[in-house]
Formats: structure tokens, sequence, C-alpha cells
């Protein structure tokens, strides 16, 4: 069984879930919407230009979740499920995920988002196992930090081959789908390295490697490149 991973943000989503958590809580009243919405930019325009400081931002980002019950919290998380991330999944992400549940993968989302986010997007799309970015919990309430680490750059390689050792599985003929270009350390790991809807910078590396690179964001999977 070969393993197909999947970045979520701006992949198998056409949208950013952490980003779009952020400006949920403003436009919920739970945050003053104008100075985090800031705050949210700049974090998400430093991730974009590869110069964000992971534990700072989740310092940031899991602070709301400190303030809340679970019971808030997934009524919350259900009302955003139902009015931000689900039209964000397209008929191609819907598409290529059955696509290699034909063929029998192992279907695998990674995403430096945190887990009280997306372990329900992961839910909706079907797929077989999560690994995330885990926010701290304890005597049933979140802290507002981080358990372990991050699963972001690196981290995602370090987080995977944890999973594969506990999994007993490996990368033979593996794929692996991703936007940006935080997630070269692991496209080059994989069997099958796949750009999808990709930023600038791992366009133009995908382009220099020979990297398939497709678009996700209609209803149907279109290459971006030849024999894509």
């Amino acid at each position: 069984m070969a393993l197909a991973i999947f970045d979520l943000d701006n992949t198998l989503l056409n949208g950013d879930s952490d980003y779009l958590w952020g400006r949920f809580l403003g436009d919920e009243g739970l945050v003053d919407a104008k100075s985090y919405e800031l705050e949210n930019k700049r974090f998400y325009d430093e991730y974009k230009a590869g110069t964000l400081d992971i534990l700072e931002f989740l310092a940031f980002s899991l602070k709301p979740l400190s303030e809340h019950s679970m019971k808030e919290l997934a009524a919350l998380h259900e009302k955003f499920m139902r009015s931000v991330i689900r039209p964000l999944i397209t008929p191609a992400a819907r598409q290529l995920l059955e696509k290699h549940r034909r063929n029998g993968d192992f279907l695998l989302i990674i995403t430096a988002t945190n887990d009280f986010i997306t372990t329900p997007i992961a839910r909706e799309l079907g797929v077989d196992d999560i690994i995330a970015t885990n926010a701290e919990i304890k005597h049933e309430r979140y802290t507002g930090r981080v358990a372990g680490t991050p699963c972001f750059r690196e981290g995602k390689v370090s987080r995977l081959q944890e999973w594969l050792k506990r999994e007993g599985r490996n990368l033979a003929q593996s794929w692996f789908y991703s936007d940006s270009h935080n997630d070269l350390p692991l496209l080059e790991q994989v069997s099958h390295p796949v750009a999808v809807d990709p930023d600038d910078t791992l366009a133009d590396h995908a382009s220099a490697r020979n990297w398939p690179q497709l678009s996700l964001k209609g209803e149907n999977i279109s290459p971006l490149t030849p024999g894509a």
C-alpha cells in the first residue's frame, strides 16, 4: 500500500484554515477583530516569505483555545466548518483523493496547522490519518501551548519519520502534494513530489526538477505543466 501524503492549506483547501480561523474568531467577536487581523496577516505574510517564527506564531494562534471550554470550541468549530471550510473543498481536491483511494493508497494529511482546527477537516475529507501540530491539553482544556515538535518545515520530516516508524510504513513509491516552498524538505524525501497551485519559489524549484504541477482550484484536476 503506497502512501499518498497531502498538505492541507492551499492544497486540498482553496484557502488557509489557520489564517481563516483567526478571521472567524474576529467575526464572532471572540478577539478584537482589527488588532488580531493585523497580527494574523503579519504571520501569514511571514509564512509565505519563508521567515515565520513558528513558536511565536503558535503562542499567538493557540492562546484563544485556552479561553474556552471544549464544548464551546466544538460548537464554534462546527460553525467554522459549515460557513468557512466546506466551501473551500473543491471538486478537484475530492477527485485527487478519490484517485488515490481507488489505487488502494493510504491517505495521509500532514499540516503545520494545529490539530484542533484540522482533525475535523481530515474527517470531512475521509483521509486515513493526519499529522498536525499538536495543541497541548491539560485537565480537559487547551493550555495555549504547543505539545511536541511543530509540524512545520523540517519538523514535518521528523514528525513523518516518527509516524512511519510507529505505523511500520515507509516512503517507497510515496506521493506528496503541496503548494508551499516551506514543504521543500519533505517534497525532497518522497518518490513522487507534486506542486499544487505552487507559490513562485516552489514553482521555480519544481520546474527545475521536472516535478509535476497541478491545480485543484476548479471542478477538475488541471495540469499546470506538460505531462503532469
